[in-house]
């Protein structure tokens, strides 16, 4: 199965919608993360989002070139070719693109779907991220309608976000906001829903307390019955159908109770990429420790080949970036809930 077309990926979130469980995002940057993540969705039978920021087109494009548009495409293209020997549907995103870089990234990308579609290739993004939540909600919002309506041309879907996330990924960097910017209030997503409606699908990264990066249990204060409220407030104005399709950000260490709370509020995609690039990086580390004299040649040594070869440790990445994800599908409830049989 390719990557899901546009009314494959439409029919993936009306199920998380309805069944109260969500998809995870994981951000990739290599060869190595997509076959992880590919074999997470897989192992567990669930559909799933592969996404690409800014920061990992421009690594994956090389150091010479620091191309973000460009590596994202090689990134993207290389999932949509490794995705066909999969029996569950996958989606491409990109996350986190700030409004200074609308027309260097999230632009061109849509122009390169448009060129696809022209030539009767399908979509190389299914959906992508604008992150406003910097500016003043109403700019905010007139860049998300320019977008919104460039998007639902070329039926991609637009996520978009008011509030802000808290902490640093990726080099954004909202760790010296105020408090209060990292919670959406509700007069903020009846503003969200009435800029936004009928001119596209879209999904809504709204806040509520979220913060990139690990931090102890605790640390973070969460209030998911902002979500609720929200959601209820858009809802009796405007009816069921108003219903967001929303998405958590910044989850890493939080309880699975609470991750599960969001899920009944409309939660249907949740990011992970603090979790999985510690679950890549540490048997990398391990591999290492217990073969130092063998990756390293030391005292005139000529160490040993077969720990040094970058296969060696890369395999074990993609091992840990499998399993967390593994529990990421289990704690968003996703796990055997695939819709590809009936799609296909």
């Amino acid at each position: 199965m390719p990557v899901a077309s546009p009314a494959q990926y439409a029919q993936m979130l009306d199920a998380a919608q309805q069944g109260s469980y969500a998809y995870p995002a994981i951000n990739v940057t290599s060869l190595v993360t997509i076959n992880g993540a590919l074999k997470a969705f897989s192992d567990q039978k669930s559909d799933g989002i592969i996404q690409i920021s800014t920061g990992g087109g421009i690594f994956a494009s090389g150091l010479c070139r620091k191309d973000m548009v460009l590596g994202a495409i090689v990134l993207a293209e290389a999932t949509h070719r490794l995705a066909e020997k999969y029996n569950v549907l996958v989606a491409l995103h990109t996350d986190h693109c700030q409004a200074d870089k609308i027309d260097s990234f999230l632009k061109p990308l849509i122009a390169e779907t448009v060129r696809r579609r022209e030539a009767g290739l399908s979509n190389l993004f299914q959906s992508h991220m604008l992150d406003a939540s910097e500016l003043p909600l109403k700019e905010n919002m007139a860049h998300s309608q320019e977008l919104l309506k460039l998007c639902a041309a070329q039926e991609i879907i637009l996520e978009v976000e008011a509030g802000v996330v808290g902490g640093e990924e990726d080099g954004v960097d909202h760790s010296d906001q105020p408090a209060e910017k990292l919670y959406t209030t509700t007069e903020d997503m009846l503003c969200v829903y009435e800029s936004l409606h009928g001119l596209g699908r879209f999904m809504f990264a709204a806040t509520f307390g979220n913060v990139h990066g690990s931090y102890k249990p605790g640390s973070v204060k969460l209030r998911p019955e902002i979500l609720q409220e929200g959601q209820q407030a858009v809802m009796e104005k405007y009816g069921a159908e108003a219903e967001f399709d929303l998405v958590f950000h910044g989850g890493s260490g939080t309880p699975t109770s609470e991750i599960q709370r969001t899920l009944d509020y409309g939660v249907v995609k949740m990011n992970i990429d603090t979790d999985t690039q510690y679950a890549f990086t540490r048997p990398v580390v391990e591999h290492i420790m217990k073969n130092y004299d063998g990756v390293l040649k030391i005292e005139g040594e000529v160490g040993n080949k077969k720990v040094y070869d970058p296969r060696s440790y890369l395999k074990k990445a993609e091992v840990g970036t499998a399993e967390r994800l593994a529990v990421a599908c289990d704690d968003l409830r996703s796990t055997g809930k695939s819709i590809y049989d009936s799609v296909k």
